[in-house]
């Protein structure tokens, strides 16, 4: 028969097997007899223990030796293809998604209107030239003629008024005649009255008075012609004035030389101006018929091709669009408390999305503001109630050289970039 003890059966607690408080006592007391006959298990643990802790330390300055976001995304330049000059499309020589070259032609404008433009440009730069020749002739012939046209005129001058004076002694020499003719012509007629007079009294023969009669005649001719010669000389006075005042008149217009040569060389330089515009004209025109050739101006994937063979286009009128990539960079949206740390050079690893590898490249510059300054509606915090909201500041990092060498990358790929703030 079982043995039963000696507290009684109601003060006796009830015994579980997982709750007997004596049991953490005895656990202890048997793990430090256990490690006290087992050293080495002991060793392993404290080493282990000691392992963990640099683990976590080493893993805590891992994380914190960098910042990363999943906000990022690959950027490039994709830049608008249009055309330059109106016209027909002629040919199309690129397809959708081909990579092309600087200089690669991509489409051809039917180039006959302007082939025409380029030849009457030409034809009007021809006779520009041809007036510019005339005009430049125009200058030295200018200058000889007037220099000439001066000498002449002087001369003329001073002839005239030698002839002026030559004919005012002839005047003066005409009227002295004719006072001589009236002088003779006054005797004449007093011998003739005398005569009369002598010959009524048959005091002289009748060929005395008929010889005094003559004599009178004579001398009033004498008179009269004396009289014209004056009036002559004086309209030769007239005329020598006149001739004075016409010389005079062509060595004013002499005196105008140098200013006629001025015109003539202002018109030379006139001349010259339209030549130069109308090589102007000859070079717009044949640069207009070089742009009926369409090419690209970098290196990039054609994308978006609007633009069909056949089709009218208009200048500025877009095309398609050319992917550069060859010049890429990544756009990081980092939030305003990661940026503390964060310089222009700090090394980055750029994970991307679509590809099991890693691009390496450097942190190029931070953006001014944050990414909502830039939206179209940006926040007006101080026209309303305010809840603050941790901004993204976007940061342009640029990879090392070689690393897109076979363009995989393209502009809107998603990527993971860890910029490493500390060494």
């Amino acid at each position: 028969m079982a043995q039963t003890t000696d507290i009684p059966e109601k003060e006796q607690p009830a015994q579980h097997p997982s709750h007997r408080p004596e049991d953490p006592p005895d656990r202890d007391l048997k793990w430090r007899q256990f490690t006290k006959r087992n050293p080495r298990l002991r060793m392993f643990a404290i080493v282990g223990t000691v392992a963990l802790l640099v683990v976590l330390v080493l893993v805590w300055r891992y994380l914190s030796s960098y910042e990363g976001t999943d906000d990022a995304q690959i950027d490039g330049h994709l830049t608008s293809v249009s055309a330059r000059v109106s016209g027909h499309v002629q040919k199309l020589l690129v397809e959708d998604n081909q990579y092309v070259t600087t200089g690669t032609p991509l489409l051809e404008i039917d180039p006959k209107d302007l082939q025409v433009a380029v030849e009457r440009a030409r034809a009007n730069y021809a006779d520009a030239v041809a007036s510019l020749k005339g005009a430049q002739v125009n200058v030295p012939i200018t200058s000889i003629n007037t220099g000439g046209q001066m000498s002449t005129a002087e001369a003329d001058v001073n002839a005239a008024r030698a002839g002026i004076s030559v004919a005012r002694q002839q005047l003066d020499a005409a009227r002295a005649q004719v006072q001589q003719a009236e002088a003779n012509d006054i005797k004449a007629q007093t011998d003739l009255a005398r005569y009369g007079q002598l010959v009524e009294k048959q005091e002289i023969s009748r060929q005395q008075y008929d010889q005094a009669v003559a004599v009178a005649k004579s001398s009033d001719a004498g008179v009269q012609a004396a009289h014209a010669n004056a009036s002559a000389a004086d309209h030769q006075v007239t005329v020598a004035q006149s001739k004075l005042a016409e010389a005079e008149a062509n060595l004013r217009t002499a005196n105008t030389g140098p200013q006629q040569i001025a015109v003539s060389r202002a018109r030379a330089e006139a001349a010259e101006a339209l030549v130069a515009r109308a090589k102007a004209e000859v070079d717009k025109a044949e640069l207009d018929l070089s742009y009926t050739t369409v090419i690209a101006t970098f290196n990039g994937v054609v994308s978006n091709r609007t633009v069909e063979a056949g089709q009218n286009v208009q200048p500025g009128q877009e095309l398609m669009k050319i992917v550069s990539v060859d010049e890429i960079w990544v756009t990081a949206n980092f939030k305003e408390t990661q940026l503390h740390h964060m310089r222009p050079g700090q090394d980055v690893t750029v994970s991307v999305d679509a590809y099991d590898r890693e691009y390496k490249g450097k942190v190029q510059s931070i953006a001014g503001a944050s990414g909502a300054r830039f939206s179209l509606l940006p926040p007006e915090n101080a026209t309303g109630n305010y809840v603050k909201v941790v901004q993204r500041i976007p940061v342009k990092i640029t990879l090392n050289p070689g690393q897109n060498n076979d363009h995989l990358l393209r502009p809107g790929m998603s990527v993971d970039p860890k910029v490493w703030i500390k060494e």
